[in-house]
């Protein structure tokens, strides 16, 4: 496989309005979050050639991609809309990336948005929620998303003994980290006991292991690393990609505790010729506190099962030996849906580029971010630096 390591540079990159946004639809909040992103990398619409899109949830249409150049009254030689859950942020990275670098085009920009919070109902959320699960397997039991994790987090206490309160360290993490971050939706602190004893939603999940229903969007901008250095702000290089997908159906898993960021973990290392202990920061998927977890281990953070001890000794707070979601992740930050792991991405960014004030990681060089979709299903693994080598 021809490796795309210094190839490609992020060399724009901006956030909507988070958390509540009645007065933009998904589709403005699309369009703005690609506005504030062409302004950040200094350039004009005209110069962007490629687009690439998640559909919506609360609007969606069915020529995304297209209807967004539409709007934008761009004309790509590359368009299209992507779908893998909460992994699409970095797939479409992977997808871009592979267009620069193969010269189908030049500049790529990937802008997503949803409006989870404002544009839907109770009760439309929760059909979604419901209709997640094989029809034959899954369905017919009434479980939804959060059931689903509820089993991987079971499973991971039944098998390591990780404990209630390791998992709720996650997401009192979380919640520091938002703290510091003016933008992020939920910054009141909390503590261990606060988690515990909110409701369970799913045992043994509660409230507070649950990722936040928000609205909001996430752009970046991407061109080859010749061009890169002519942008106003530092280039974030793409060091190392990949994926790893296991499984549709959390039925059909082969494993509830170990997932397919094994794989996308180790082809991306393996690209960037770097391993675990290079990595500076993390920014991991944290749609439910056991998730985290479980991609410590398969991405060589930490041995499997060691995961728990190793939240609960601070070593994912900033100041950490690896600072997690230093900008508050989808538990405390925002989570429109498939697009939450875009503020991963340009929290990245912002880190790499040494902009991220009183939650800057100090002498940030190499991070790590992970996507995952479906219920632990498919993985991508980005490994991004502030230089090429």
């Amino acid at each position: 496989m021809a490796s795309l390591t210094g190839k490609v540079a992020i060399v724009g990159a901006a956030d909507t309005e988070v958390g509540f946004v009645p007065h933009l639809s998904a589709t403005q909040l699309c369009i703005d979050a690609a506005l504030r992103a062409l302004e950040d990398a200094g350039i004009s619409k005209d110069e962007v050639d490629g687009l690439i899109t998640c559909n919506s949830m609360a609007e969606p249409i069915l020529y995304h991609a297209e209807a967004i150049a539409e709007y934008l009254q761009i004309f790509p030689k590359y368009c299209m809309s992507v779908g893998t859950g909460g992994g699409t942020t970095f797939s479409a990275l992977h997808h871009a990336a592979s267009a620069i670098a193969t010269g189908i085009c030049d500049t790529v920009l990937i802008t997503m948005a949803d409006s989870l919070r404002s544009g839907l109902t109770k009760e439309q959320t929760m059909a979604m929620q419901a209709s997640t699960g094989h029809r034959e397997f899954e369905l017919p039991y009434g479980p939804t998303v959060p059931a689903y994790y509820a089993l991987i987090a079971k499973a991971h206490m039944e098998q390591y003994g990780t404990t209630p309160e390791q998992l709720a360290r996650v997401s009192v993490t979380a919640r520091k980290h938002a703290h510091l971050n003016q933008n992020a939706q939920m910054r009141d602190l909390i503590t261990v006991e606060d988690v515990i004893q909110s409701r369970f939603i799913a045992e043994p999940l509660h409230l507070l292991d649950c990722s936040l229903i928000s609205d909001g969007g996430a752009a970046v901008i991407l061109t080859s690393a010749e061009r890169a250095v002519h942008f106003p702000h530092h280039p974030v290089y793409i060091l190392g990609v990949g994926e790893g997908h296991g499984h549709e159906h959390i039925s059909q898993a082969r494993s509830l505790t170990t997932s397919a960021a094994v794989e996308s973990g180790q082809r991306a290392y393996k690209m960037a010729g770097l391993r675990p202990k290079d990595i500076d920061f993390a920014e991991l998927y944290d749609c439910f506190t056991p998730t985290v977890l479980i991609e410590l281990e398969d991405l060589g953070f930490c041995e499997k099962g060691e995961a728990g001890a190793f939240v609960e000794s601070g070593e994912i707070e900033l100041g950490g030996s690896l600072p997690v979601n230093t900008h508050g992740g989808l538990l405390a930050h925002c989570h429109p849906g498939n697009p939450g792991s875009m503020f991963a991405l340009t929290e990245a960014v912002t880190q790499l580029r040494h902009q991220a004030g009183i939650r800057q990681v100090p002498r940030a060089e190499v991070a790590l971010v992970h996507g995952q979709g479906g219920i632990m299903s498919s993985h991508t693994t980005l490994i991004l630096g502030r230089e090429v080598g």
